[in-house]
C-alpha cells in the first residue's frame, strides 16, 4: 500500500487544530500540549511522511516492530516513546532504544529499566500508568499504590519519573471522560505536593483529547486520527 503523504499531513493539521481549540477553551497555550503520534502497526514510510510534516515524537507498542522501524529511520531525529505493556524479557531492549516509557506499573520493571539503561545515555523518562477506571483487563496501578511506587522509583538511578499516564475506559460521555481525567490530574497534583518533580500528564486519544486537555493533559497520544485505521 502506498503511503498517502498528503493525507497524513492533512490529518496532523486537523489534530493540531483540535489541540489549539481545546487549549483555547481552557485558556492554555497550545504549546503546553505535546502530540505523540502512535505509529504501532504502521510502516516506516508512514512515520517518515508524518516526520516530513513536522511530527517528531512517535509511540510504539511492540518492541521488535519498533526496533525494525528505528533501523529503517535512523537518518531521522525521532524521539521514540514505548507505550505498550512491559515484559521483563524486553526491558533491556526498551532501556537501550527508547527515550520515554509510558506505562510503568511495577517496581520490578522500573528497577530493570534503571539497571539496564546505559549510563552514557540520557536518563530514561518514565510515566506511571494509572488504572483510573479500575478495569481488570488493563495494566496500571491504583492511585493509592502510585504514591508508594513513585517514592521507590524516584530513588533509582538512570531513570527520571516524569509523570503519569492513563488510558481510561472508552466512553462517548464527556462527563465520564472529564471525571476520569480529573482523577489522574488530582493524583498528579498530590504527587507534586509530595515533592516529586513531575511535568507530564500523558492522557487523551483521538476520541477524548478535548476532555483530557481541559483536565490538564500535557501529552496526547493519537494514532488512528493521524494514520487511519490499524492494519
Amino acid at each position: 500500500m502506498t503511503t498517502d503523504y498528503k493525507k497524513i499531513r492533512e490529518n496532523l493539521q486537523k489534530i493540531h487544530k483540535r489541540i489549539e481549540l481545546a487549549t483555547t477553551s481552557c485558556e492554555r497555550d497550545p504549546a503546553t500540549v505535546a502530540l505523540l503520534a502512535v505509529s504501532k502497526t504502521k510502516p516506516a514510510e508512514a512515520i517518515r511522511a508524518a516526520y516530513e510534516a513536522g511530527q517528531s515524537r512517535f509511540g510504539e507498542n511492540y518492541v521488535q516492530e519498533a526496533l525494525e522501524k528505528m533501523e529503517q529511520l535512523q537518518d531521522l531525529d525521532i524521539e521514540w516513546h514505548y507505550i505498550g505493556g512491559i515484559q521483563s524479557n524486553k526491558t533491556r531492549l526498551i532501556a537501550h532504544a527508547f527515550a520515554w516509557v509510558h506505562g510503568v506499573a511495577s517496581l520490578k520493571h522500573a528497577r530493570r529499566l534503571s539497571e539496564q539503561r546505559p549510563s552514557d545515555m540520557p536518563l530514561l523518562n518514565l510515566c506511571l500508568q494509572i488504572n483510573i477506571s479500575g478495569e481488570s483487563s488493563k495494566q496500571g496501578v491504583t492511585p493509592e499504590e502510585a504514591r508508594g511506587l513513585a517514592r521507590e522509583i524516584a530513588r533509582l538511578p538512570n531513570i527520571r519519573l516524569r509523570g503519569l499516564m492513563a488510558l481510561p475506559e472508552p466512553t462517548d460521555d464527556t462527563q465520564r471522560q472529564h471525571l476520569a481525567f480529573s482523577g489522574v490530574r488530582a493524583l498528579f497534583d498530590e504527587l507534586r505536593r509530595d515533592g516529586h518533580d513531575l511535568d507530564t500528564l500523558s492522557m487523551g486519544m483521538s476520541g477524548d483529547l478535548e476532555a483530557a486537555i481541559q483536565e490538564g493533559s500535557t501529552m496526547v497520544r493519537i494514532g488512528t486520527a493521524i494514520f487511519g485505521a490499524r492494519t
